[in-house]
């Protein structure tokens, strides 16, 4: 192309278009399932593999499609309202129940923390021979700080390649003998004595896979994530953006649902094909777990399970801190992200410490460990039924969704998991009463 004066024109500039990686594209989904397997979760299914060797694997084939719907819905939730979970079910229910139900979370999640510090510690201390205690100390402290003073867009990258330390799980396995054709049939075809102790630990197992403070959590992520780049809640944007967005939340939560799951199977096998096969048929805890696994499997194994537990919890830590600090904070009022530093959101923030502060004093008070994570699991349970049913009626709700509610899959799916964990918390109440 010339100009009028005979002199070629500059060729217009090209637009620069920035490549988003798959691993971008991947965040509160990715984060949220690789949290689910902490420490208190490791313990769970390294006693399902323990006790009832390849008997419970099909467990996670099950929890799978559960999971991935109720955790759609609350990062569904999030990104169409432009709020977190919290923030929305005081429009819809009294404050004073959600109030309740915040409290409970606050207890669990203090518990929770305490428990899964503890085993960081216990990991560390079994792999140097020394200071459980101060390692706990330590890991609690490193956790508060990036949280405190690391903003969000920093830390959840830090978050996501901690999800790596899961693999380690995956590792193990090839350290030791599978008998894959076995590992096949008892993982499509359940085969296991319906008796008190195989309905507690399936009861265990939903327990820790569906948690009240992942609800939380991815909620508010999105809305982190929503914010850190500067886009308005999905009822504001186009179809077109609006069905990315969609497309983008489904695949996440898959993939992180996915990733959850893959490691849980991975630690039932583990324990299934050493602990068991050797006649160890009872672990408390996963540092536990790694301990026994060592003269059965190898200083390998033994390592790489040690690995995990602490990479688990430096990544579930902050989650269970965070998602107390979102959900007070979004009940009250307060400026809640941690993209803000702690003297713009100073409720939030404080909130985060207090439940570390609360954690690490459950740890050096005299309570057992062990007892901490089965109460945990006990309050987890008894909000769980109620918040999951209060975010499908949000979910399904025009006047806070608008044309993004929930889809008929979801809904069936989310009101079929509320069912299923409703029962699991009703078989814990029966197994808990004397005779």
């Amino acid at each position: 192309m010339t100009s009028t004066s005979g002199a070629p024109e500059a060729a217009p500039p090209k637009a620069v278009r920035h490549t988003v990686s798959p691993f971008e594209r991947l965040g509160p989904g990715l984060v949220t399932g690789a949290a689910d397997d902490d420490p208190g979760g490791i313990a769970t299914h390294s006693q399902a593999g323990a006790q009832f060797g390849l008997n419970m694997l099909w467990t996670v084939i099950l929890t799978y499609p559960l999971m991935v719907a109720v955790q759609m819905i609350s990062a569904r939730i999030g990104r169409v309202t432009g709020k977190g979970l919290a923030a929305n079910l005081k429009l819809v229910f009294p404050r004073s129940a959600v109030s309740i139900l915040i409290a409970l979370l606050f207890v669990a999640n203090a518990l929770n923390i305490g428990a899964d510090i503890a085993a960081m510690g216990a990991a560390a201390s079994l792999m140097l021979g020394w200071g459980a205690k101060l390692f706990t100390m330590v890991f609690a402290l490193v956790s508060l700080l990036l949280q405190l003073f690391v903003p969000y867009h920093r830390y959840v990258n830090f978050l996501k390649w901690l999800t790596l330390a899961l693999f380690a799980y995956v590792g193990v396995v090839f350290t030791v003998h599978i008998d894959w054709a076995a590992v096949a049939s008892h993982t499509l075809t359940p085969s296991f004595t319906l008796n008190q102790a195989s309905v507690t630990m399936i009861v265990a197992i939903f327990g820790t896979t569906i948690s009240p403070y992942l609800f939380f959590w991815q909620s508010s992520e999105e809305v982190e994530d929503m914010e850190a780049s500067h886009h308005p809640n999905l009822q504001m944007e186009t179809p077109a953006v609006a069905k990315d967005e969609l497309k983008r939340m489904k695949w996440d939560t898959l993939i992180g649902m996915g990733f959850a799951n893959a490691i849980a199977f991975f630690i039932i096998l583990t324990s299934a094909s050493t602990l068991h096969a050797a006649g160890i048929t009872d672990v408390a805890s996963s540092a536990e777990a790694a301990a026994a696994l060592k003269p059965i499997a190898g200083p390998l194994a033994f390592l790489l399970f040690s690995l995990g537990i602490i990479g688990t919890g430096l990544l579930a830590v902050p989650v269970l801190a965070g998602s107390v600090g979102y959900a007070v904070g979004e009940l009250r009022g307060w400026k809640t992200g941690l993209e803000y530093k702690p003297r713009e959101a100073k409720g939030f923030y404080a909130v985060i410490v207090f439940v570390m502060v609360v954690a690490l004093a459950v740890v050096f008070s005299p309570l057992d460990p062990i007892k901490l994570l089965y109460w945990s699991a006990v309050v987890n349970g008894v909000i769980s039924v109620p918040l999951m049913a209060a975010m499908m009626i949000v979910a399904s709700r025009r006047r806070e969704m608008g044309r993004y509610v929930a889809t008929a899959s979801q809904r069936i799916l989310g009101w079929l998991a509320t069912a299923i964990m409703a029962a699991a918390v009703v078989a814990m109440g029966v197994l808990a009463l004397p005779g």
